[in-house]
């Protein structure tokens, strides 16, 4: 999927997002940062082989790394393979890492890797600053998504009993 950034007119090919974290985390501040990475591990990534379900970033001694970060062997290596493992070095300004490290230092907030990329041949990580959800903002969110398919089905003028529709939502989710 290949789409042109808006400010900058450079193509970015997208990767892979984590759609579980917009789900279980507020996303409150996104910065892109580069990572450092071997020749297998640009190659695996180009052939869209990353899991990333668990990985979060984590600041030691000044340094940003991404840890449970899986980018699988590339196939045609050899002996010069890398360890799908290890953990990523992320390629910050240090004004920026002081930032982080003093709003992650609050309570509650972490560091989640939310989407990585290709932007002129260079792999980029977007890292969301997220807080942890409750279970009630989940359902709210669920709810709303719910209600945005409704205005967008009614748009469409499929749906004309809307009234019933609205009682089968009451019946769900309780005072609609």
């Amino acid at each position: 999927m290949n789409i042109m950034c808006i400010m900058e007119k450079t193509p970015v090919k997208i990767i892979a997002k984590n759609k579980k974290a917009f789900f279980n985390y507020t996303v409150e501040e996104k910065i892109e940062c580069g990572l450092v990475l071997k020749g297998t591990e640009v190659k695996s990534l180009r052939e869209g082989r990353i899991s990333f379900p668990d990985a979060f970033a984590e600041i030691k001694d000044n340094e940003v790394w991404v840890k449970n970060f899986h980018i699988s062997e590339y196939f045609y290596s050899s002996v010069f393979n890398h360890d799908p493992e290890r953990p990523k070095k992320l390629l910050l300004k240090k004004d920026e890492i002081k930032r982080l490290k003093r709003k992650v230092e609050e309570k509650g907030y972490t560091l989640i890797p939310l989407e990585f990329y290709f932007k002129n041949g260079i792999v980029k990580v977007l890292l969301g600053v997220c807080k942890g959800k409750k279970t009630f903002d989940k359902r709210a969110d669920i709810k709303d998504k719910d209600i945005d398919k409704l205005d967008q089905y009614m748009a469409n003028n499929m749906y004309k009993d809307r009234e019933h529709f609205y009682e089968h939502m009451t019946d769900l989710y309780g005072m609609y």
